[in-house]
């Protein structure tokens, strides 16, 4: 007689809340799931969201097959629920926030969820560019509110950023990435709250120059991508630009730099190309207008491309990142400094 198979005891976790189920949200909730948490997805219309277990389901499953996930995906998901009464957050132990990106909304969120959950609960916000210090005055405990900023797709990149805001008590930052390093991630923490955190603050100023050298005639749009994927899209997974500058030499840096900073653009408008694309309603492959062209068989392609990829990108860094994924210091506040490079 055959035995039922039994699948191993997947250890206890305290529940956790998304709030929002957008795409965001969906990926964020795959994430806690493929991790044995139990999710609560909070939305103000059920009726609109009630597709989402389909779409949760559907990337446990692509986790599956992609060997990202060795549990049952159908299993996960019976740890999951839809609800849109804010009560039912009363037995969370972190709320997590993924609305839309205006600060009222955010705001009268947070003050819903605080009359209904412990002074102990995290409320994490998903902004990116919105400050926490001001998501977090006004709030009955505003020691518990941390940004948590993830990349889409939430459930597959080991990306994220842990901001504390001003009045964020260290113990609850310290909490949020002992959860992030649950998740698979490799987080960074930010002492110090800044707008736009670190990656978007990095990346937009890559983003201006790309601009000022198209729109100044040195080179098109395609040259541009040609060059960023071909050089340091070849090591960016592996290090980032400070290790890279130890693996190739910091000296040849410091000299190129006293030349090359000052002529770099430093402009803070909007630049022309994108204003001329994105007030035309261009938005890249959702409506086949961008900075390219896509037919709606172009724009398949790419997106699928792109999923594909992003598996690929995330089996090469687990197969070289550090042994020792970073962890704060237990005594770690957001007044204390990065002192590595002072003390060198």
């Amino acid at each position: 007689m055959k035995t039922r198979q039994r699948h191993p005891a997947t250890p206890a976790r305290a529940p956790v809340a998304v709030a929002g189920m957008g795409l965001m949200g969906h990926s964020i909730a795959a994430c806690f799931l493929a991790a044995g948490y139990p999710v609560l997805g909070l939305t103000r219309n059920l009726r609109a969201h009630r597709a989402s277990p389909v779409r949760i389901l559907d990337m446990l499953r692509e986790m599956k097959r992609e060997k990202l996930l060795k549990d049952h995906p159908r299993r996960l998901m019976e740890s999951f629920r839809l609800t849109a009464d804010v009560a039912d957050l009363a037995s969370c132990t972190l709320v997590v926030e993924s609305i839309v990106e205006d600060l009222s909304a955010k705001m009268r969120l947070f003050e819903a969820v605080e009359k209904h959950v412990s002074a102990s609960v995290i409320i994490a916000t998903n902004t990116s560019s919105i400050p926490i210090s001001l998501l977090q005055s006004g709030a009955a405990h505003p020691e518990r509110f941390v940004g948590l900023h993830w990349d889409e797709p939430a459930h597959v990149t080991r990306f994220m950023e842990v901001v504390a805001g001003e009045q964020t008590a260290p113990r609850f930052a310290r909490r949020v990435m002992k959860i992030a390093a649950e998740l698979g991630k490799e987080p960074s923490l930010l002492r110090r709250d800044v707008r736009g955190f670190i990656v978007n603050r990095v990346c937009y100023a890559m983003y201006r120059e790309a601009f000022n050298l198209v729109e100044s005639g040195v080179c098109t749009m395609e040259d541009v991508d040609r060059s960023m994927r071909n050089a340091p899209g070849y090591w960016m997974p592996f290090a980032g630009p400070f290790r890279y500058m130890d693996l190739t030499g910091v000296l040849a840096y410091y000299h190129v730099m006293k030349d090359l900073l000052p002529d770099l653009s430093n402009s803070p408008e909007v630049p022309a190309l994108m204003r001329k694309v994105a007030e035309s309603g261009g938005n890249g492959i959702s409506n086949g207008r961008g900075f390219y062209r896509y037919t709606r068989a172009e724009a398949r392609q790419w997106a699928k491309a792109f999923e594909k990829f992003n598996y690929a990108i995330r089996r090469l860094t687990d197969k070289y990142m550090p042994k020792a994924p970073y962890a704060p210091a237990a005594n770690a506040t957001k007044k204390t400094a990065v002192k590595r490079a002072s003390t060198a």
